[in-house]
């Protein structure tokens, strides 16, 4: 069987995320969700916090596995025989940006493929960066993320000016 990786910043995971990685199950017996460590790029979360989240939330989901890493995806890969990018689209907008990293990946590593999963419609609107905005502003997190996550994500934003006591 085919070892899959599930690339992403997953900060923080949400309920599409855990949706998609469930489904792979089905199909891949081997599995890695893989968290973008990048210095290029500024997270709410570290990358050893969205891995301990990812783990909480997922449970004892057979045959997966978290990790972190800095670099090329490919990179990885190689170095632990993977052999199928896994990638979500929750809209159309998102399948320009999926489709030059795939066609950059395949250009760099020929035996490696991309799977693109869509996003289930209840999930297509929820998004990290949404998640986050939802937080910043008070709102509720259920059905957003996965129940553990909901603390971490309210912690985070407990001191700004909308979360703030008077």
């Amino acid at each position: 069987m085919k070892k899959a990786v599930y690339p992403g910043s997953f900060d923080p995971i949400t309920q599409g995320h855990v949706d998609i990685i469930e489904r792979l199950t089905h199909i891949f017996s081997d599995i890695t969700v893989l968290v973008a460590q990048s210095s290029q790029k500024s997270a709410e979360f570290t990358a050893l916090e969205r891995k301990i989240l990812i783990e909480k939330s997922l449970g004892p989901l057979k045959g997966v596995r978290v990790d972190i890493y800095e670099g090329l995806t490919i990179d990885y890969m190689a170095k632990n025989q993977a052999q199928v990018i896994v990638r979500g689209l929750r809209a159309v907008s998102d399948f320009e940006y999926e489709m030059t990293m795939a066609s950059m990946n395949k250009k760099l590593a020929p035996e490696i493929e991309t799977m693109l999963v869509f996003a289930r419609p209840e999930y297509y609107y929820i998004s990290s960066r949404g998640v986050k905005e939802v937080a910043r502003n008070g709102g509720a997190l259920e059905g957003l993320v996965p129940a553990p996550v909901i603390d971490a994500v309210l912690s985070k934003f407990k001191n700004t000016p909308k979360n703030r006591k008077a």
